[in-house]
């Protein structure tokens, strides 16, 4: 059993996430209002559920995460980073952007994909995101290419943590574009961890790896009290501007 939340009801203490059958799972209910989601996000808990389902929060554990210091860039990224960093120099029609495009962003993450139906993002989770990202705690990277959004990638930012959401691509390489650049932006911005939430294969493949839910949430309580971070501009990535 895990507990229903009100629209008042405080999350209880992720020590009581479910270890079997549901592993992570914390509580049901409650909304997805800005609010409710940064209550969420700085105890290390996240909402993910499918469609006609309640709203679901999770606390993993392990959890999956990502240090900046150890993104992989692959021989073939680091051709198609070298590429989109030429163009937008000279031609223009690769460009690199932060916020401008942040619901699109979402949407096009939540479009069904070639390998499968579309993801868990729902009219219900766009809505609340929008939401962060109108008060400055949501932020996009995108690719585009001749004008047209071509990938990207989204999640929350508190203080110096990031917790990645969701990328999309429309053509090779384009979420790992996106990703690439927010990564480095990340980084020379002093964060040091970006929140992965599931541990998969290619989460793995770029470096990220799972870590237990206590030393997640050590880093995480001294990552959010560092202020947060103002100026969102992409950076090329070392391996791009050389």
């Amino acid at each position: 059993m895990i507990p229903w939340l009100g629209a008042h009801t405080p999350f209880p203490d992720v020590s009581e996430a479910l270890t079997t059958e549901a592993p992570g799972l914390l509580a049901a209910g409650a909304d997805l209002s800005p609010q409710r989601l940064l209550m969420a996000y700085r105890n290390g808990i996240f909402p993910w559920f499918s469609e006609g389902q309640p709203i679901l929060w999770w606390s993993t554990d392990p959890r999956m995460v990502l240090m900046t210091a150890d993104f992989r860039v692959s021989d073939s990224l680091k051709k198609t980073l070298k590429k989109v960093e030429r163009s937008s120099r000279t031609d223009g029609r690769w460009q690199v952007r932060f916020d401008s495009a942040f619901e699109p962003v979402m949407r096009a993450c939540a479009a069904p994909r070639r390998d499968g139906p579309g993801t868990w993002i729902s009219e219900e989770i766009v809505e609340g995101y929008t939401g962060l990202h109108a008060l400055g705690f949501a932020h996009s990277s995108e690719v585009w290419l001749d004008g047209e959004l071509v990938g990207g990638a989204y999640g929350v930012s508190i203080g110096r943590m990031f917790y990645g959401e969701s990328m999309f691509a429309r053509v090779t390489d384009a979420s790992k574009v996106a990703l690439a650049y927010l990564v480095h932006f990340l980084r020379l911005q002093g964060v040091a961890m970006v929140d992965c939430q599931q541990e998969t294969a290619h989460l793995a493949s770029l470096g990220a790896a799972p870590i237990p839910r206590s030393e997640f949430l050590a880093h995480l309580r001294e990552a959010i009290a560092k202020p947060r971070i103002r100026n969102w501009q992409p950076v090329p990535p070392f391996v791009a501007a050389t």
